[in-house]
């Protein structure tokens, strides 16, 4: 246990580094664009990122995930699978570029099909990179991870800010994921070279795809689960709306990308070594669990208090129509952040056809959501309330499978571990929603830093007052110490 605790730490600590350097990094590039850019720029290259994402499933098919989990693959088994990721990035590149009018002639746009094609360069790389990047994780080697991600970062977010400063317009939305892209495939093989072959190495795809094929299902589902909103919205109700709508949602997954992709990262290479031990796997897990109910909820009833000042210091005025979207979707925050965890354990138990399973039940429940918003009560506030609800009624079926069918226990001590952070989210979001009264009338400014202030204050007075951490204990040893 002790080897567990320190591997994870490890890891979490070099993945958080990055992660965290990030957020502060994606801040600012997006700062500085929403105000260089306007919302129908931005509802552009939504559209085209969420087609090509759904291009980039076809260039992994679940082959990252078996790199990690199978630990018998040969150095000849990894250059057959890179063999067959390099020619299968080359036709789905090819493919893609020649999409582009058709991908453009649907949305009657012409700067799409650019943009389409540009991209279709992020595509080959993102498939070329499959190997060398799951040996990293394989291999547990957190901190260089960590301190490529930072790299690429701030090379990608200068460039793009550059060309949106010299006049490039939405182009700069694009140079970003190119860059990044070619970056990362060129320190990755640097690290972990492999030898291409002429042969699709179909006979190593073999050994892995029953593990593989129901991760790359899941995948497809939970591409469409996520994405069809901004499809449907691009193309029913306009450019300006998926402006509004994707800036709203990319600023609700902002800290459940950069809390949860901290964890869960790491979480599968460590605990696919207890794939036989499922006992000490769900044990494991409850306490990943509690740590980030912990972290979610309270986090929760922060954006869902901050969401005016948060919109409009971040991104401006001309973003207000963004505001009762964020206010919604930020309440799926802490649901969303524990749910986001449960796709490495289940990997890591070598069942990914549950995991298929509950994507299958969440896709189809999350599609009835984003079309009865989009086409039934036809507004964005309504879209976000269905996913809303629609992720809530998924967490729960979520882990019911996992107990029930990959766990084979019971769920008492799955809830149990919710109970203290939902109590501490009801005292928090009580103490701000009776500040919020008072001062309304402040700058968003110094009511930001109040509820910020509050928000801490509360949430580490809980967690001291309640023994979930002793806090001052810590620190005074620390002193000691010192």
């Amino acid at each position: 246990m002790s080897n567990l605790k320190k591997a994870l730490f490890s890891g979490v600590f070099y993945t958080a580094i990055a992660k965290y350097s990030g957020i502060i990094i994606s801040l600012v590039i997006t700062a500085v664009l929403s105000r260089l850019l306007s919302p129908d720029d931005f509802g552009v290259v939504a559209v085209a990122t969420v087609i090509i994402a759904f291009f980039n499933l076809f260039t992994d098919m679940g082959l990252s995930p078996a790199i990690i989990q199978k630990k018998e693959l040969s150095t000849n088994d990894l250059s057959n699978i890179f063999s067959f990721t390099i020619w299968t990035g080359i036709l789905l590149a090819l493919f893609f570029f020649f999409c582009s009018w058709l991908i453009g002639a649907y949305y009657d746009s012409d700067i799409l099909v650019i943009l389409c094609q540009l991209l279709s360069i992020n595509l080959f790389f993102a498939s070329a990179n499959i190997v060398p990047n799951a040996l990293f994780y394989k291999n547990k080697e957190f901190k260089f991870i960590a301190v490529r991600t930072l790299v690429i970062q701030i090379a990608g977010g200068s460039v793009a800010i550059a060309v949106a400063l010299s006049g490039g317009g939405l182009y700069a939305l694009i140079v970003n994921p190119i860059l990044s892209s070619i970056l990362l495939f060129v320190i990755s093989f640097k690290r972990y070279p492999q030898t291409i072959r002429l042969t699709l190495g179909l006979s190593t795809i073999k050994k892995i795809f029953s593990y593989s094929a129901y991760q790359f299902f899941f995948n497809i589902i939970n591409y469409f689960s996520r994405n069809l909103d901004k499809l449907l919205i691009g193309r029913y109700m306009g450019m300006s709306p998926l402006g509004y709508y994707e800036k709203s949602y990319r600023l609700m997954m902002l800290p459940l990308q950069n809390i949860t992709q901290v964890i869960t990262p790491v979480m599968h290479p460590i605990f696919s070594d207890y794939q036989n031990d499922l006992n000490q796997l769900s044990t494991s897990y409850e306490k990943i669990i509690r740590l980030l109910a912990f972290i979610g909820f309270p986090i929760t009833a922060l954006l869902f208090f901050t969401s005016k000042e948060l919109i409009l210091i971040l991104f401006g005025d001309q973003w207000l129509l963004s505001i009762p979207v964020f206010e919604i979707l930020a309440l799926s925050v802490g649901i969303q952040i524990i749910l986001s965890s449960s796709g490495s354990i289940f990997q890591a138990a070598n069942d990914t056809k549950s995991m298929f399973i509950c994507g299958l039940f969440s896709s189809t429940l999350n599609v009835a959501g984003i079309l009865t918003g989009i086409f039934y009560f036809q507004t964005l506030e309504a879209v976000a309330w269905c996913i809303c609800i629609t992720f809530t009624i998924n967490f729960f079926q979520c882990y019911w499978v996992m107990y029930n069918v990959t766990f084979k226990r019971n769920m008492v001590s799955f809830f149990k571990q919710l109970v203290s952070p939902i109590l501490a989210t009801i005292i928090l979001a009580v103490v701000l929603y009776g500040t919020s009264i008072f001062i309304d009338h402040l700058h968003i400014i110094i009511t930001l830093i109040i509820k910020g202030c509050l928000f801490l204050l509360i949430t580490i007075a809980y967690i001291q007052l309640s023994r979930e951490y002793d806090i001052i204990g810590k620190l005074k040893n620390y002193i000691k110490k010192q």
